[in-house]
């Protein structure tokens, strides 16, 4: 069973439509990348995906027992947000808030799942410095971790390597993979670094404010859209 399923969906705002056209499936342990240029819908599809639009036509299904408090979100980060004034424990343990309920405190296993997650990502060793503190990739680490203290089963990213330098950009994409390949953990990233999304991602959405391409990564590389879209060039 598909744990997101879209049928015949159409985003937008107030009517007008941004993607349309989208009918495709992810399941437990897939790794999507969901390329496409500037305003091609990308992110309304992620918004879309997280309860936050409502589809103008057709239906986003949940399967798995998936609920749409379940998914690990790490969006792009603003200004505002790389200069937040609180430790990186407490910006991971913040991942636990949609776990936490009525209930006012963080709870022991909160706590718990908090101090795993940061083992994993390997940022426990600077628990206790200020967010803002951080280079931009530990801070990336940092949102990671947060992002998988909400979920079991799928994290959505978006541009998770936006404003790093190349040898983080590889880092955090590495990252991201073994994540994927260790947990089994479902992943649906954006990006626009193909040549990486090709490397690690299992299967590829391309969007041109309709979807052009679903399939897996070695179909999409022979597909004409494919080619188009990455100049001639192969991973």
């Amino acid at each position: 069973m598909a744990l997101i399923a879209c049928q015949g969906v159409s985003f937008g705002y107030e009517g007008n439509i941004a993607v349309s056209g989208l009918d495709f499936e992810v399941h437990s342990g897939d790794y999507l990348c969901v390329a496409g240029e500037n305003g091609s819908g990308k992110s309304t599809l992620i918004k879309g995906l997280l309860r936050l639009k409502t589809p103008l036509k057709g239906s986003v299904l949940m399967g798995g027992g998936l609920k749409p408090n379940e998914i690990g979100y790490l969006p792009q980060q603003t200004a505002a947000q790389k200069d937040f004034p609180a430790s990186a424990y407490e910006v991971v343990l913040s991942g636990r808030l949609a776990a936490q309920g009525v209930r006012p405190f963080y709870s022991r296993t909160d706590k718990k799942i908090a101090a795993e997650n940061m083992k994993r990502l390997g940022v426990d060793s600077f628990k206790n410095r200020c967010y803002r503190e951080l280079s931009g990739g530990q801070q990336q680490r940092v949102l990671l971790a947060r992002a998988l203290c909400a979920t079991k089963k799928i994290l959505l990213l978006d541009e998770p390597a936006a404003g790093l330098d190349p040898v983080v950009t590889q880092e955090v994409y590495r990252l991201i993979e073994t994540i994927n390949r260790e947990t089994g953990l479902t992943i649906i990233m954006v990006s626009h670094d193909m040549q990486s999304a090709i490397k690690y991602a299992s299967h590829i959405l391309h969007l041109q404010n309709a979807q052009v391409f679903f399939g897996k990564t070695e179909d999409y590389l022979n597909s004409e859209i494919g080619a188009k879209f990455l100049g001639g060039e192969r991973a």
